[in-house]
């Protein structure tokens, strides 16, 4: 059968119907391939960091549910009670700083004994903060440290240290990076230690990958949350505020704080999602899927908003964020 034979049964229209079949059969392709899952679950470890409440909570009841074996790295040991109280007796919690060397260390150490040769499926660096957030030139080097520290410093310490056990297990690393690690909407650490997490995923997937390791890169939208919670944010911008002199107040205004923070409430109000599932569904597929993506947006908004955004020229978004938030008084 030749092209003259398909353009005379087709007509004039026979390459937009050969296009659209490839493009229907790929996606059934795509489509299948997602859905495949690993097997044995029951015999895999995943190490999950900020468990005490929030994402990394809630996925640790689900994966604990589906039947991994779970390691839940909490802060506190109130969280590390509360999420025993309520799992299944193969999750274990583990009192774990991600800030801290000696934390990891012990971490380490305690993961080594329970996987034993298996080694560890998977690590999920979900632990993170989001303050101080606000104008950049409110800002002292120690506040956008003290995000750093956690979002970012954290991310390569556990992964670093934890790598030869993944390696062993040809496993999954899950990092929870943001849609703020795409478009910086705000100032402070957070936008720019998720900028980090994307780059360190990126190049450490493109430099592992020989080995039969997965990098994957979670990017939520806005979620209700501890660290999208409106109080402790309002609370920051006025301890920011209250550290400015007198000059640099008297640039933005008596009422530039009271607008910035009317505007921060709208905004968290209108497009921050109660449904954590969705985000935690993505790290599910992460740790589940015979051949997880490399990238997963998850929540309305950063599929409709921020994602598109990311893509367009960078004044599109000065310019929506020049009308969203309050102009300082002695602007020009």
């Amino acid at each position: 059968m030749d092209t003259e034979f398909i353009y005379n049964l087709l007509g004039e229209n026979a390459w937009l119907y050969i296009s659209a079949t490839f493009v229907v059969l790929w996606v059934i392709v795509w489509l299948y391939r997602d859905s495949l899952e690993i097997e044995n679950i029951t015999d895999k470890y995943v190490l999950v960091t900020g468990c005490d409440s929030g994402f990394g909570n809630l996925l640790c009841k689900k994966l604990d549910r589906k039947g991994f074996r779970v390691l839940a790295g909490c802060l506190t040991e109130k969280g590390a009670d509360d999420l025993k109280r309520v799992a299944g007796p193969y999750l274990k919690t583990i009192l774990l700083d991600v800030t801290n060397q000696d934390s990891i260390q012990k971490a380490l150490e305690f993961t080594e004994k329970e996987v034993g040769e298996k080694g560890l499926w998977g690590i999920v660096n979900n632990a993170g903060r989001s303050l101080p957030m606000g104008p950049s030139e409110w800002m002292k080097v120690e506040d956008f440290h003290s995000t750093m520290k956690v979002n970012m410093n954290g991310v390569i310490a556990m992964t670093m240290t934890f790598l030869p056990l993944i390696k062993k297990a040809r496993g999954r690393i899950v990092n929870v990076a943001s849609v703020l690690g795409r478009v910086a909407a705000n100032g402070g650490g957070y936008c720019i230690s998720k900028f980090a997490v994307e780059s360190f995923s990126d190049c450490l997937r493109r430099d592992i990958n020989y080995f039969g390791i997965n990098v994957c890169i979670i990017e939520p939208g806005f979620f209700k949350t501890a660290v999208t919670s409106l109080e402790p944010l309002e609370r920051e911008l006025d301890r920011l505020w209250n550290q400015l002199s007198p000059e640099v107040q008297a640039s933005y205004g008596d009422k530039y704080l009271d607008k910035y923070i009317k505007i921060q409430r709208l905004i968290m109000n209108a497009i921050c999602d109660t449904d954590l599932t969705k985000v935690t569904n993505c790290m599910e597929h992460a740790l589940m899927a015979a051949y997880p993506r490399t990238r997963y947006s998850a929540g309305w908004d950063a599929k409709l908003i921020w994602i598109p955004l990311s893509y367009m020229p960078s004044c599109v978004v000065d310019i929506g964020l020049r009308l969203v938030l309050p102009r300082p008084s002695k602007s020009v």
